[in-house]
């Protein structure tokens, strides 16, 4: 039965909540150097950098947020999965073929992903110690214009 206390009163709406927004979420690694290279380079190729370094840790994220802690833990085990939304197309592009060249696998090249949503566009790379990194965007496709 409830209490008296935490019953709701007749005509006494709840108190409006804000929207839940993630903060900011770690990484573990083994490798702080290597990781650094190629989140420096794939994640720099959408606009993130690196906003601030404690030494054992750096943080990344658009302008002055960090958003993204990439942290040196001697027992990472990799298997990770973080997918970073943006605006356009040719930003899931530029982050697979920066992330490439500074050390990523592939792991699902640029293109519409239509079991995950309809304008669902993504670009997947595992990093030097084996998370997934995703990079997607969910903006519809231009469609050409045709010539007159």
């Amino acid at each position: 039965m409830a209490s008296k206390k935490n019953a709701k009163k007749p005509g006494k709406k709840a108190a409006a909540r804000q929207k839940v927004a993630l903060d900011h979420v770690s990484l573990p690694v083994r490798r702080l150097a290597s990781a650094r290279k190629f989140y420096r380079a794939a994640l720099g190729a959408v606009g993130m950098s690196i906003n601030m370094d404690v030494g054992s840790a750096f943080g990344m994220g658009s302008k002055d947020e960090k958003i993204f802690w990439i942290s040196q833990q001697r027992g990472a085990s990799g298997g990770a999965h973080h997918a970073f939304r943006v605006g356009t197309r040719a930003d899931v592009n530029a982050f697979y073929e920066a992330g490439l060249k500074a050390g990523g696998k592939d792991h699902g090249a640029p293109g519409p992903r239509p079991n995950y949503g309809p304008h669902y566009y993504a670009a997947f790379l595992k990093d030097p110690e084996g998370n997934n990194i995703e990079v997607v965007c969910y903006r519809k496709a231009a469609t050409p214009r045709r010539a007159h």
